[in-house]
């Protein structure tokens, strides 16, 4: 499994929207439970990612909508930045695994479904 995070995503106001470094446990237990194949979540376009009730919230003041927002997808801008990963793909075409090509290939079909 391969697990992707962005503790580093902004609101319009400049602010960060995950409530901090401290907090990173949290989504770690989850990825941990899910290698351990009880921890659940939603699909989606990239793949699983925990639902708000998936994730222990003991002791911090964090809403579900802020849940929402840091887990948001701006379709468009996943669209846009895969346009930008065409050209080094094509540079490294002589020794990029297969496998990549077809991640990318796949992932490029479901935004645009």
């Amino acid at each position: 499994m391969i697990y992707t995070v962005n503790w580093f995503r902004k609101d319009e106001a400049g602010n960060f929207v995950w409530p901090g470094f401290g907090e990173n446990m949290r989504v770690m237990k989850w990825m941990i439970d899910r290698i351990e194949g009880h921890g659940r979540g939603e699909e989606h376009i990239f793949g699983v990612t925990p639902r708000y009730l998936d994730l222990h919230w003991d002791g911090l003041d964090f809403s579900t909508d802020q849940y929402v927002q840091v887990t948001s997808l701006d379709l468009q801008a996943w669209r846009d930045e895969l346009k930008l990963h065409d050209e080094l793909f094509e540079q490294l075409s002589h020794r990029l695994p297969q496998e990549l090509v077809d991640t990318k290939d796949r992932l490029t079909q479901r935004l645009s479904a």
